[in-house]
């Protein structure tokens, strides 16, 4: 059978429904209706009900989803089900303390290397794992069949990395780096750019401001 197409809104939700879920799980909470959720959530009840159709619906009439089975099936639709292996190119201190970041593993994100192109850096241990240097990445990809790779390095340096990513087939990239990349339409790209969320922050502050002057 043909899997449909689900937008990427749909799927940047999942996340959240599982997080959520997650915390019901640890909290003891058996089951909970949609209208229960959105009040949590602060998401309608029929965007819920909506997403979660599109992967089978999962709840009954007048009992509501079954947390833990929601946690599962959400898991398994996100690919969290199973392990993958990630290298991060970039070991100053964002590199550093994503892989420091314990929660990742939790979810099946393995990191297992991390490398950069600093001399100094070689050899230096960040918790278990070694700095390696640049010049190790392409087999060190293939030796460990890694999905992921991870760029916390300057812009200037992340085009060209890309290519030798590309090169050696990696599967993901997890940019950074505050430039566009261009890769071939089977690996994927997730930009996460910070400074824009600050940016957010900074214009509803001021509009709360404006909002309480002109009232």
């Amino acid at each position: 059978m043909e899997e449909k197409e689900i937008s990427q809104a749909v799927i940047s939700r999942l996340p959240r429904y599982l997080r959520y879920l997650t915390e019901l799980k640890d909290e003891g909470v058996e089951r909970i209706s949609s209208q229960e959720l959105s009040k949590r959530m602060q998401v309608t009840a029929s965007q819920i009900r909506q997403d979660l159709n599109h992967f089978g619906g999962f709840g009954q009439q007048g009992y509501g989803y079954n947390v833990e089975s929601l946690v599962t099936e959400i898991a398994k639709i996100l690919g969290l089900d199973q392990e993958h292996y990630i290298v991060i190119i970039g070991a100053g201190n964002l590199g550093q303390a994503l892989l420091n970041y314990a929660n990742f593993s939790r979810r099946g994100f393995i990191f297992k290397g991390i490398f950069d192109s600093n001399p100094a850096l070689h050899g230096m241990k960040i918790g278990e794992i070694e700095v390696r240097p640049m010049e190790e990445l392409k087999s060190f990809i293939k030796k460990n069949n890694i999905d992921i790779a991870v760029l916390t390095i300057p812009k200037t340096s992340a085009v060209e990395v890309t290519r030798q990513l590309v090169d050696c087939s990696i599967k993901a990239i997890w940019n950074f780096a505050h430039v566009d990349l261009d890769v071939p339409d089977e690996v994927q790209v997730e930009n996460v750019h910070l400074s824009d969320s600050l940016m957010k922050l900074s214009y509803n502050i001021c509009r709360n401001k404006k909002a309480e002057k002109d009232s």
